[in-house]
């Protein structure tokens, strides 16, 4: 029997204020849906944490009726089908990464695009499924002001996510394992992963102990602890002192026979 456990939390805004996270999540019967909202290209469009929330929706909708199509078939349909019913432009829209997991007896089918990542477990160690291109754009430079993102967003050479444009969905990085293969997985936001990847808390095999010892909070709290000794940004510079945070363990257990 597949057990899901889920963690999340609120971050602060640019300005150091709370509000509410733009991270969301959603367990159906045989998949998860972790997306993680985008900070909105202009000041008078919505926030990517409301988009965040349509898509998440419009996804679980589709999963739900589709359980077994292409994952990125689905998510392209599910872009389309926010951004024709709240009049989303390409380029003028608020965007969001997205993760899915979907597992049936036979496979584990996974989806990421952007840097929201999937990690699959088994005998030989962690698979991470990752998408780069905004972090290695950011590394080298390239996204250092706001036309720079705009200019790099859904573009050839630049980075790719949800936002009103489906063919996005074809850029997405995906995975599929045999299901006797996995026996877990973890699907994290970027407030999350940046304990592995920037701030070198632990690898992610130490976040799966840790998550299954003492639940994925565990591990939320111990990127929390970090930053908070590291208030001003000194030793990991950041955009925020706190990114929201979302964490899912997907146990699998015995697979089936």
């Amino acid at each position: 029997m597949v057990e899901i456990a889920v963690a999340e939390r609120d971050g602060v805004g640019a300005d150091g204020a709370s509000r509410p996270t733009e991270d969301h999540v959603a367990v159906l019967g045989n998949a998860v849906v972790v997306l993680d909202g985008a900070t909105a290209p202009r000041p008078d469009l919505p926030s990517g944490g409301w988009y965040a929330g349509l898509l998440v929706r419009s996804l679980s909708q589709a999963l739900t009726a589709e359980p077994e199509a292409d994952l990125a078939v689905l998510l392209a349909g599910s872009i389309a089908d926010v951004a024709g019913r709240e009049g989303l432009e390409p380029g003028r829209s608020p965007s969001s990464t997205v993760a899915i997991a979907r597992w049936t007896d036979e496979s584990v089918d996974a989806l990421v695009l952007a840097d929201s990542p999937i990690i699959a477990f088994g005998p030989s160690g962690p698979d991470p499924l990752t998408d780069d291109r905004l972090v290695s754009l950011r590394d080298s430079g390239q996204l250092r002001t706001g036309a720079d993102v705009r200019a790099k967003r859904n573009a050839p050479g630049g980075f790719w996510v949800a936002e009103a444009e489906p063919k996005a969905a074809d850029e997405a990085v995906r995975r599929s394992w045999p299901r006797s293969e996995v026996e877990a997985l973890l699907l994290a936001t970027d407030g999350v992963s940046i304990g592995v990847d920037e701030y070198d808390l632990f690898d992610w095999p130490e976040v799966l102990a840790l998550s299954r010892e003492r639940g994925p909070d565990a591990v939320l709290d111990a990127v929390r602890t970090a930053e908070k000794q590291d208030p001003d940004g000194v030793r990991w510079p950041r955009a925020k002192r706190h990114d929201d945070q979302l964490l899912v363990l997907v146990e699998f257990g015995v697979a089936p026979g």
